[in-house]
This record gives structure tokens, C-alpha cells and sequence, in this order.
């Protein structure tokens, strides 16, 4: 069903966590069928979602269950296991079809179809990707498939695999001049909404490469202005929904006085218009008092906040506010937060109710709602929700 994202964030309001957007956008809430979807306060009617997790450790594929009134996990069916793929990113279609698992150790791509209950049935042999895959993402058009490749045939040391999605039955076919070099080691990736643009971390150069995406056939090329310097470990990365702004999160970066003692920073760039340019924002890298070294970055669909985390516990979530006209970073009060977090990926809900993080200490989901006016998290009933073994990366059904 589909309804006005304002109105939602209306409802929401009325739990005391969201905000009405400024801008008034039509959204698409896609379920599979078995699933009852309804506009509504979380208090009776909110939307119920589907999530997928990697198990990295086991090869295979979890479904979850989302309580969208609660925020609430269930796990359910789970994919065969097979050993020696140690599958990691994942990408579903906007159909809500198809599914693929970048299998990391295999080297290979696993193509699954969606049944109406969510379950997930493996379609034919996993195909041949690219050394080392790792991030997997489908641009916003849902014609092409885009995986990162941490040790790429190629001098730079790795590259990019896009393939075309044949929308009938999920087969890939490898788009000509494919995979395309990213620099060293590219793992997390991004796409801005309109399409136009690509960004992929270089963690091992402390780097951000940029492409231009051509929709017509799937080619990246990699913007004359890349790659530009980020900071160490530069890991994951997250792009406003204005495409503005891009942030990026680098662990391992050390910082000046007065915090020297804090390990780790987050980039912020804006994004040029027409050629995708990346610009150091003034202030960046921005940083917290006290923390190490947060991993994973996500921004709230208010557009009014940053969530920078890393596993653990003592100051575990970064909170930033967003400066809208210039996209400077403000830590909220009380931030950094000492609350379990993961820094293994950072996530909202579709409805934008709920943060979820993936952490290898507690083997499964960190989950938290967030203070609309301050940002700070607020941790979810029965959270953590446990996957058995720690995940690899999460994607959600809107």
C-alpha cells in the first residue's frame, strides 16, 4: 500500500518519537504477501516488516520477523547451511523477489527467490563474482546489482562487479566492462537516491572512491575529483536524503587535542550537484569526547540526526545533530551514549520507528527507538534479539 510520508510521520509523532517531515513525499510500503501492512500509531496499526541477516559463521541466510508496533524481533526459516561460503552482503530487489548473498569465501553470488511468507528457496548454482566480495546494493531503478570486491584482478587492488537483474527471474548477467577497479580493498558502498552517483570506502588507503552511474547500462565511472582522502579505516558510509551530504566513519583515525583520547572520527562532505564532487564540510572530521573507533553510520529519517556506533558498551553510540543548511555535525547532549551498541551495520526501520545494530559480542541485534526533540536512544523491550551466531549484514522489506 502506499501513503504520504508526512502523514506517517504525523502518526508517528503521537508516540512521542517522530517528527512530520518538511517535505511532503509519496513513499511505497511493499510487503510479501502474509504479512499485514497498515498505516497507523504503533500502538495498534504500524506497519509489521521482513528482514534478512548473513551468518557468516554457519553459510546461510536468516529471515526475521519485525514487530512494527514494538520493534520487536522474531527469527524465523533459515537457508540451508553451506560451508565455505561465509556469505556477508546482502541486496533485495524493490520487488521484494529476489535476494542475493555476496558469499564472501566462495567468491560467488547466491540468487534467492522470495515466497509470499518470506522464505527464501536457493535458484540454481551460485554464480562467479568478483575476489573477495563483500557490500552488495541494487541501484534504486532495481535493474542492477553492484558488488564490491575487496581484491579485484586489477592493479588497484579492487574493483567493483555490476551485473543486469533480469526482472522476471532474477538471473545476472554481467554488464560489459565489468567489474570496474575502485581503488584498494572497496568494501561498504552507497548509492545517492537520484541513481546518479556511487561512493565505496577504501579502508586500507583512508580513502572515498566516487563513479557516476549510467542507468542505461550499468557502467561506473569513477569521477575524475577520486578518490578523496576520508581518514583511517574509513569503513561505513551513508548519503542524506537530499544528497547533499555524504558522512563517512573512520575507526581507526586519530584525532587532535582535545580528543586525543577518542580513537576514530566521522567525515563529512558535500556532494556536488551534476558531477558528484566530494567537499570536506568546515569542522570535519567531527568527533565525540570519549568513544573508539564507530564502524557503521546511519542518519534518522527525520534527516535531523547522524548515529555513528561500534561494539561494546562505553560510549557506544555517537549522536549527532545535523546542521541543515551548511551539514555540520553537533553532538546531541549527553552523546556519546554508553549503551550496547554494534558496529557491524546500522539501520533504521522503513517507518523509521527503530534502530537496529549488528554485534558480534551479544550474536545478534542491538535494537533501540530514538527521543525525536534530543536523539537519544531509547533501548527496545528484549533487545538484544539474539541470530544465533553473529551476523553479517542486514537488509529490510519496506
Amino acid at each position: 500500500m502506499s501513503f504520504l510520508r508526512a502523514a506517517l510521520a504525523a502518526l508517528a509523532g503521537q508516540r512521542g518519537l517522530r517528527r512530520t517531515l518538511p517535505a511532503v513525499t509519496a513513499i511505497m510500503v511493499l510487503g510479501l504477501a502474509g504479512l499485514f501492512l497498515s498505516c497507523g500509531s504503533s500502538n495498534n496499526n504500524s506497519p509489521n516488516h521482513l528482514a534478512y541477516v548473513t551468518l557468516p559463521s554457519t553459510g546461510n541466510v536468516l529471515l526475521l520477523q519485525i514487530n512494527g508496533a514494538t520493534g520487536t524481533v522474531t527469527k524465523g526459516a533459515v537457508t540451508p547451511p553451506v560451508q565455505g561460503t561465509s556469505p556477508l552482503g546482502l541486496a533485495l530487489t524493490p520487488s521484494k523477489q529476489f535476494l542475493y548473498a555476496a558469499n564472501s569465501r566462495a567468491n560467488t553470488i547466491s540468487i534467492f527467490s522470495v515466497a509470499n511468507s518470506g522464505t527464501l528457496s536457493l535458484i540454481g548454482a551460485p554464480i562467479q563474482a568478483g575476489n573477495g566480495p563483500d557490500a552488495a546494493i541494487i541501484d534504486p531503478t532495481g535493474q542492477y546489482l553492484l558488488v564490491t570486491n575487496n581484491y579485484g584482478n586489477n592493479p588497484s587492488g579492487g574493483d567493483i562487479s555490476v551485473f543486469s537483474i533480469n526482472a522476471g527471474s532474477g538471473a545476472l548477467t554481467e554488464v560489459p566492462g565489468s567489474p570496474f577497479s575502485a581503488n584498494a580493498n572497496p568494501t561498504e558502498i552507497v548509492f545517492t537516491h537520484s541513481g546518479q552517483f556511487v561512493y565505496v570506502t577504501n579502508p586500507g588507503i583512508g580513502m572515498v572512491t566516487g563513479f557516476s552511474f549510467n542507468s542505461s547500462n550499468g557502467t561506473l565511472t569513477q569521477l575524475s575529483s577520486s578518490p578523496v582522502p576520508s581518514g583511517k579505516g574509513a569503513s561505513g558510509l551513508v548519503v542524506d536524503a537530499s544528497d547533499q551530504f555524504l558522512y563517512v566513519v573512520n575507526p581507526a583515525a586519530v584525532n587532535p587535542p582535545p580528543y586525543q583520547a577518542t580513537t576514530g572520527n566521522v567525515s563529512g562532505f558535500s556532494i556536488v550537484p551534476g558531477t558528484g564532487a566530494l567537499t570536506a564540510l568546515a569542522g570535519s572530521p567531527f568527533t565525540m569526547i570519549n568513544g573508539t573507533g564507530p564502524s557503521a553510520i546511519t542518519i534518522d529519517p527525520t534527516g535531523r540526526f547522524v548515529y555513528a556506533v561500534s561494539g561494546g558498551t562505553n560510549f557506544a553510540i555517537w549522536c549527532f545533530a545535523i546542521t541543515p543548511t551548511n551539514g555540520e555535525l553537533t553532538p546531541v547532549a549527553n552523546a556519546p551514549f554508553s549503551l550496547a551498541a554494534g558496529g557491524l551495520f546500522a539501520l533504521f526501520d522503513p517507518s523509521g520507528d527503530f534502530l537496529y545494530m549488528g554485534t558480534s559480542s551479544g550474536s545478534g541485534l542491538e535494537a533501540y527507538t530514538y527521543d525525536l526533540s534530543t536523539g537519544e536512544p531509547k533501548l527496545i523491550p528484549g533487545a538484544p534479539f539474539s541470530t544465533g551466531v553473529p551476523p553479517g549484514k542486514m537488509v529490510l522489506s519496506e
